[in-house]
């Protein structure tokens, strides 16, 4: 089995607290994932021998693999047959704001990818004509992207738009972010009304996102409005919740 010529996990040096209430696997797995999403252990690293890892720490060899398996079941590590522990990509935690989800992964870092699956113009339906605020009996500008990190399907998003918003040139969809291709037509985003959800994969969305049918995705539906009011966005998603999670920051009412 291969093994790193130096175990990464030296330079993060890490401790625990044994007169802390907190679980000592738990205060191991938590230093692993702070190194993971600052990207100071990056996709593909292998991890030392957990033997070895007990032994610098004094823990016992199951505490060290209880750790482990979290961040296994957390999606943030792979165990592989002949290989060992690997980093695979740390999760995106998206803020509750009014951004795209391509300039979101670039800021954390994620290079991200797309490839348009439609790009036409169809005849609107009575949900999209709502969210919109367009006739029943109009077209509207329907689009279908995957989007990747690290070379793996991360989300599904399809979008309507009303006709004539702007120019969507498929290669430039492929090369940046809608929101981006928004702004530079002179379009100022104000503001949004989403839906945040969960529900089984179908076939279709499982064989798109790598995963197996009836896995649980995320949803979020959004109807995103200009500064003059007018809803120029209507975007339904579905997303990989071992990739992908939503943050919140929740306030006191005073």
């Amino acid at each position: 089995m291969p093994k790193p010529e130096v175990d990464p996990t030296v330079q993060l040096e890490l401790s625990v607290d044994r007169g802390s209430p907190v679980p000592l696997y738990f205060q191991l797995s938590q230093q692993l994932e702070s190194a993971i999403e600052r990207g100071v252990l990056t996709p593909g690293t292998l991890l030392g021998n957990e033997i070895e890892l007990a032994a610098r720490l004094g823990l016992s060899r199951p505490t060290v693999r209880q750790a482990i398996q979290s961040l296994v079941d957390k999606g943030l590590l792979v165990r592989r047959r002949g290989v060992g522990t690997q980093v695979v990509h740390s999760q995106v935690k998206r803020p509750l704001e009014l951004s795209s989800l391509y300039d979101d992964l670039e800021a954390a870092g994620q290079r991200p990818a797309t490839k348009v699956l439609v790009n036409t113009v169809v005849a609107v339906s009575a949900e999209v004509a709502a969210a919109l605020g367009v006739a029943e009996d109009s077209e509207v500008h329907r689009l279908e992207r995957l989007r990747f990190t690290h070379g793996e399907p991360m989300a599904h998003l399809c979008n309507y738009l009303p006709p004539g918003l702007l120019d969507l040139d498929t290669g430039q969809l492929e090369a940046t972010g809608l929101y981006r291709l928004m702004r530079a037509a002179g379009i100022t985003l104000h503001s949004a009304r989403q839906t945040i959800g969960a529900r089984s994969a179908t076939a279709t969305e499982a064989e798109r996102l790598g995963e197996q049918t009836g896995a649980p995705l995320l949803t979020m539906q959004r109807v995103t409005f200009d500064d003059t009011g007018r809803a120029v966005e209507f975007g339904t998603h579905t997303y990989r919740p071992s990739r992908y999670s939503f943050e919140f920051q929740l306030l006191v009412r005073s």
